[in-house]
C-alpha cells in the first residue's frame, strides 16, 4: 500500500478546495443535520479543522450568546477564517495539526468536524476521538460530518461519479474508514447514543455524547 499523500499543506490545494465546496451534492444537508444535534444551549464549541470557518459560523450563527475555538492547520486555510471572523470578538482561531495530541484547549458543550477528519491515519482518528471526548462537558455532544469510505470500490467510483469526478481525480489525501468503524471508535472512547444520523453515499453524520 502506498503511503498517504496529504496535500492540504498546498495553499493552492486548499483554494481549489473551497472553489468547489459548494457544488458538492448535499453537503449542506450534512450541516443542517449537524446543527439539529446539538443541545438546546451550547456556551462553548470547538471546530476540528475548522478551514476558512464556514461551520463554526453556522453553530454560532444558531447559538448567539457561544463563543467558538477553530483549529486548523493549513495556513491559507486560517488566513480565510480570519478574514470571515474580522471583527468577531466570540471567535477564537488557533494553528494545530490533528495528526498531533490534542492541546489544553479547555472543555466544550459541543465538538464538531466536517471533512477534516479522514485525512487522518485510521489509527489518529481513532485515538483523536478518545481526546475529543475528554474535552467533552458532561451532556457536550461530539457530531461529525465525515467523508467515510464505501463498501465497495464500485460504489467508491459510483461516488465519485455523482461528483463528476474520474477515478484517477480521487484525493490522495483521503484515509477513509467505513461508518461502522467510526461508531465502533465512538462507543469504545465511551459516547452514548452513538449514531449514523444521517449518510449520502460516502457523506455522512456521525454523533455521540459525553454523559454525567
Amino acid at each position: 500500500m502506498s503511503e498517504a499523500v496529504n496535500l492540504w499543506v498546498n495553499s493552492a490545494h486548499a483554494l481549489a478546495y473551497l472553489r468547489a465546496r459548494d457544488t458538492l451534492p448535499h453537503r449542506m444537508d450534512a450541516l443542517e443535520v449537524m446543527l439539529e444535534l446539538l443541545p438546546a444551549r451550547v456556551d462553548r464549541v470547538l471546530d476540528l479543522g475548522t478551514g476558512d470557518g464556514i461551520t463554526l459560523a453556522l453553530v454560532l450563527s444558531a447559538y448567539p450568546g457561544a463563543t467558538g475555538l477553530g483549529l486548523d492547520f493549513g495556513v491559507e486555510m486560517l488566513r480565510q477564517a480570519e478574514e470571515r471572523f474580522s471583527g468577531e470578538t466570540r471567535v477564537e482561531l488557533s494553528r494545530y495539526d490533528m495528526a498531533q495530541p490534542m492541546p489544553d484547549v479547555g472543555t466544550f458543550d459541543a465538538i464538531v468536524s466536517s471533512f477534516a477528519i479522514h485525512h487522518l491515519d485510521p489509527p489518529r482518528q481513532q485515538a483523536l476521538y478518545g481526546e475529543i471526548f475528554e474535552r467533552l462537558r458532561p451532556g457536550g455532544i461530539f457530531v461529525n460530518a465525515e467523508h467515510v469510505d464505501s463498501p465497495t470500490q464500485q460504489l467508491h467510483h459510483d461516488f465519485l461519479a455523482a461528483l463528476g469526478r474520474e477515478p484517477h481525480e480521487d484525493d490522495p489525501s483521503n484515509q477513509l474508514v467505513p461508518v461502522e468503524q467510526h461508531l465502533a471508535w465512538l462507543n469504545g472512547c465511551g459516547f452514548e447514543n452513538v449514531d449514523c444520523f444521517w449518510k449520502w453515499r460516502e457523506l455522512a453524520v456521525l454523533a455521540g455524547i459525553r454523559t454525567g
